[in-house]
């Protein structure tokens, strides 16, 4: 029944999109490496912080709860976009990566999602990342998960919403567009994530803004390379997604219907 109603070209569309999607995911998973680098570790903040980043993250939960319903109702054809966009960012969030400043980070691959759906159901998708990173290769935690959804998986999709549809009013070309809402997503997230550390542990001589230089400085040294590398990837995927997803790009109403192959 189902052949009769799906056309062997999308058939193909889907089955190629969902192959990427547990490819990437099963490489990650698999990998003897595991990233421990850069979320808030699990018992990292003081209790009181813990809690209090939750109950910030939480209204944004529910409504991303409402809003990935809305979308599954309205726009069915959509999933495997949907599955994609959290496996992006599962992967290319999990990969430890050497930074400059000698350590370890990675990028967050929150934009691609928020752009195409919006940076509400990215609150899901970006939890769901963070809950399987800290059940399956200890990257996070689940007492800090409320901080670090609050920063990647809140605040960073709002920046790249902003930032793409800003950049988009120039009349510039779209791949400038995503280039800069990925970046500013990944150096956002962190910038407030150095904030959430220097909240909760301020220096016991310059105080908070002194905390918040050297948690900033170490996190925008080492996050620069990672967001420019990001923006490009980001783009490359959009292309991609152009490529062997009009239909469902213009469904989304993300490219003019004159595109139809």
């Amino acid at each position: 029944m189902f052949s009769h109603m799906v056309k062997p070209t999308q058939a193909k569309r889907y089955a190629s999109l969902g192959a990427i999607a547990l490819l990437t995911t099963s490489l990650v998973v698999a990998s003897p490496n595991p990233a421990l680098a850069m979320h808030i570790s699990e018992g990292f903040l003081p209790l009181g912080w813990a809690v209090g980043w939750w109950l910030a993250f939480l209204p944004f939960l529910a409504w991303g709860l409402w809003s990935l319903q809305q979308q599954i109702k309205q726009h069915s054809e959509s999933v495997l976009l949907v599955a994609l966009a959290g496996a992006y960012a599962f992967v290319v969030s999990s990969l430890k990566i050497p930074s400059v400043t000698g350590s370890c980070s990675h990028p967050i691959g929150i934009a691609l999602g928020a752009i195409l759906f919006r940076p509400p159901l990215m609150a899901v998708l970006g939890t769901l990342v963070l809950l399987f990173q800290s059940l399956l290769i200890a990257h996070g935690g689940l007492t800090t998960l409320g901080a670090n959804a609050f920063s990647m998986a809140v605040v960073g999709p709002w920046l790249a919403w902003l930032t793409y549809c800003g950049v988009s009013r120039l009349r510039v070309k779209p791949a400038i567009a995503l280039f800069a809402a990925s970046f500013i997503s990944n150096v956002g997230t962190y910038t407030l994530t150095s904030l959430q550390l220097a909240l909760a542990f301020p220096d016991s001589v310059g105080g908070l803004a002194t905390s918040f230089a050297k948690f900033g400085t170490l996190f925008a040294v080492t996050q620069i390379p990672l967001a420019i590398s990001e923006g490009l990837l980001t783009v490359l995927v959009w292309n991609w997604l152009t490529t062997y997803c009009v239909a469902e790009l213009q469904a989304l109403r993300l490219l003019p219907q004159e595109e139809l192959p």
